[in-house]
């Protein structure tokens, strides 16, 4: 249980206080839980970042509206002032005792623990009559821990182990801190970071909508969201030209056999649509045709199908296929999220084809485009995660191209290429694509919850079943590497990320609307009508406000919209062919002429600088 806590707390020490705070009330809110819902079964129960998770099987269902009492309970705990004893157990009686305690998913856990760590014993802590499988540590005793310092957070669904194939457990999240303050201090935090949550201010702003009709997981793109994805979606086609990337356009359908042929067919058959058998009336005397065909859930085939169609040669390597590719993905309903979580979506996708002698310099070339995406959209809360395989698990030797030797020398030249990046990165082990080692990377949404946003992988497998060949130097067939990439991820959780990141106040080369001239008065309408004709003439969003409120409503509108710049034009502007800029989200405002403005609007755009200068 501890390695998974370790994993949770991002580092946290085991011997720090406040770990064993927080990793004891784990053990007391599934004491308070198994009161409440008796018969309730435990999954696991680590100490996070700001505070812990426990995760259950439950005969009944419980909801936020149970959290008073469940926190009620927790604190009679505490007051009961029970110790936490520890105890190793061989293996024999460690089984034994948890099946005497009635835990299935726990029996699981401590079987393949001690199977992959070669272990004789197993830990066990005691709280009164409640055991749990754990190797620690803990507070003393119940009354070390402030009755004031926790609180529960959220309620969610979370499969057993992370893995879909499993059951679907509910977990309750809660905050823990050393004081009352320190907990008010961070759920006053955490509030104000809900006022960026991506799928309120995503209405508020009229970026996108989820439709009924349309279908869950579908997301109908609002003219103010397409104008984001149209802006990332031209910043990512001119790196990718620069980088030398050619682009390539395939159809979102495909015959049920390429992906058989591609190997992600039947792993990956439950989160595809559902196939569609198409017949057709064959010629006179011959038999009807019958075929199969599903939406795609990535475009790799079809860029390697692209590749295949006709011979390459050493000299054409590395060839660079580039494609915004639209994808379908059947997710659970229960793991659906706004932009974050969708089953339709649009892919930043590419395929690097090249041999092994320019795998470490091509490498390189993306994780540098990945570091210039994030320079230029000023993101900095993320990490970089070196994803390997894992063969030791009943999964990993059923997921993973079943060839030791390409993973190590793979996973040396990705190990190699990250090395010379400098960039940082941890390792996961067993978090590998079913063809190869990758790079992902990872953000932290405003609610905490982690999430891949984009990934890199070094695929040694597809070649070989597609029958990728190039003719090298030596004139013989030789296979292609293949690195598959997506910087900006896709266009649904990258955009997702920004608007949470910017809090919906776009930077003026991304924001929908990037000027909107408002006047004192109609009698200076004229004027500002012309400001407007100047500024889209220079390719601007501007827009000229209504005219039937009072100005100072619509300065709040716009500061509500989150409009970058506001002009104001009154009769001095006039008379001195000027413009009064109000930024949002600052007071000062300026006077200037309106070709600067204009000047200055264009320079922001055209360098994609965070703020006009």
């Amino acid at each position: 249980m501890s390695e998974v806590a370790e994993q949770e707390s991002n580092g946290q020490a085991e011997g720090d206080e406040l770990y064993r705070i927080r990793h004891s009330l784990a053990h007391v809110l599934a004491m308070a839980v198994q009161e409440l819902r008796p018969g309730a079964k435990l999954g696991f129960g680590p100490p996070i970042d700001d505070g812990f998770y426990y995760d259950f099987v439950l005969p009944e269902p419980l909801s936020d509206r149970d959290f008073a009492e469940i926190e009620n309970r927790m604190r009679r705990i505490l007051k009961r002032n029970i110790k936490f004893e520890h105890e190793e157990l061989p293996l024999d009686q460690a089984y034994a005792r948890i099946d005497e305690m009635g835990e299935p998913y726990k029996r699981e856990y401590a079987q393949e623990l001690a199977e992959t760590q070669s272990l004789d014993t197993l830990g066990f802590y005691r709280s009164g009559d409640f055991v749990d499988l754990c190797r620690g540590p803990h507070v003393e005793s119940t009354n070390k821990i402030p009755r004031d310092g926790f609180k529960l957070r959220s309620i969610a669904g979370a499969y057993w182990r992370g893995d879909s194939d499993n059951i679907q457990m509910t977990r309750i999240y809660a905050w823990a801190y050393p004081s009352k303050d320190e907990l008010d201090q961070h759920v006053a935090e955490f509030k104000r970071a809900l006022e960026h949550d991506h799928k309120k201010l995503g209405r508020e702003l009229d970026i996108f909508v989820i439709d009924d009709m349309v279908g869950p997981g579908l997301p109908l793109w609002l003219p103010n969201g397409t104008v984001i994805r149209e802006e990332l979606e031209k910043l990512a086609k001119e790196l990718e030209f620069r980088a030398g990337y050619q682009r390539v356009a395939t159809p979102v359908i495909a015959r049920t056999a390429l992906y058989y042929k591609s190997g992600h067919l039947p792993y990956y058959a439950e989160h595809m649509y559902p196939f569609m058998e198409l017949t057709e009336e064959g010629a006179e005397d011959e038999e009807r045709v019958s075929e199969e065909y599903v939406l795609r859930p990535m475009n790799c085939p079809h860029h390697h199908r692209i590749y295949a169609a006709r011979p390459r040669s050493y000299r054409d390597l590395p060839m660079r296929l580039a494609e915004y590719g639209n994808d379908y993905r059947y997710e659970d309903h229960g793991a659906l999220s706004g932009l974050l979580r969708v089953r339709g979506m649009t892919m930043n996708d590419a395929h690097i084809y090249c041999t092994e002698e320019q795998i470490k310099d091509e490498f390189i070339a993306v994780i540098r485009m990945h570091q210039q995406v994030y320079e230029i959209l000023g993101l900095a809360d993320f990490y970089m995660r070196f994803s390997t395989w894992d063969p030791e698990t009943e999964k990993g030797r059923e997921k993973y191209i079943d060839e030791p030797e390409m993973w190590e020398k793979t996973q040396q030249l990705v190990r190699q290429a990250m090395d010379q990046t400098g960039v940082p990165y941890v390792e996961g082990r067993g978090e590998a694509a079913f063809y190869g080692p990758k790079i992902d990377v990872q953000f932290r949404t405003v609610t905490g919850r982690e999430e891949t946003a984009s990934t890199n992988q070094l695929d040694f497998g597809q070649p070989e079943r597609m029958g990728l060949v190039y003719q090298g130097a030596d004139n013989q067939e030789h296979r292609p590497y293949v690195i598959h990439r997506a910087p900006l991820g896709t266009h649904e959780r990258f955009t997702a990320f920004l608007i949470e990141h910017y809090g919906g106040a776009f930077p003026t080369w991304l924001a929908p609307v990037q000027v909107r001239v408002l006047t004192v008065s109609d009698r200076f309408a004229d004027y500002a009508r012309s400001v407007v004709s100047h500024l889209r003439e220079d390719g601007v969003r501007a827009e000229l406000g209504s005219s039937d409120e009072t100005l100072g409503k619509l300065i709040r509108q716009a500061a509500t919209e989150k409009i970058p710049n506001v002009l104001v034009i009154g009769e001095r502007e006039v008379e001195d062919e000027t413009v009064t800029l109000r930024r949002h989200g600052q007071r000062e405002q300026e006077t200037m002429a309106a070709d600067e403005f204009r000047a200055r609007v264009r320079e922001a755009i055209a360098t994609r600088a965070q703020s006009l200068r």
